[in-house]
């Protein structure tokens, strides 16, 4: 049986600003939220779909310098914006079937770790935005 392997180097943008080398890790999960449609005599449970979840979590490397991560990321708290990810960097550009461009927009960012300090490593933030609209791009 053949397979597929897919070594992650992912790509982003978050408002419009490209933070891939910024980034460690980044996952987009998209839950369709089940809704109890039973009814009363039902032996069984059954459910349709309600409303749909997207979330967006990443790590990110904390940099104070212009056009990086806080500077881009200040501002966010408590808005909605625009998030842009694919597998691969030629993915955000032209989409395809083997490196899709995934596009959630409207989602709120609640919260901005300001300052996460440990001796000796890397500064980094882990971001959780919440909601939108999630649309994929192959072509």
């Amino acid at each position: 049986m053949a397979t597929s392997t897919y070594l992650s180097n992912p790509a982003l943008t978050i408002n419009a600003v490209n933070l891939t080398d910024q980034c460690t890790s980044a996952t987009i999960t998209s839950v369709a939220q089940a809704q109890n449609s039973s009814a009363f005599g039902s032996l069984d449970s059954f459910f349709v779909t309600g409303m749909t979840m997207n979330t967006f979590e990443c790590e990110l490397f904390m940099s104070y310098a212009a056009s990086e991560t806080y500077a881009t990321l200040a501002a966010l708290v408590g808005t909605q914006t625009t998030i842009t990810i694919s597998p691969t960097a030629a993915g955000l550009a032209t989409p395809t079937a083997t490196a899709p461009k995934f596009t959630l927009a409207n989602t709120y960012l609640e919260s901005l770790p300001l300052i996460n300090a440990t001796l000796g490593e890397l500064s980094s933030i882990t971001l959780s935005f919440q909601g939108g609209t999630l649309t994929t791009a192959t072509s």
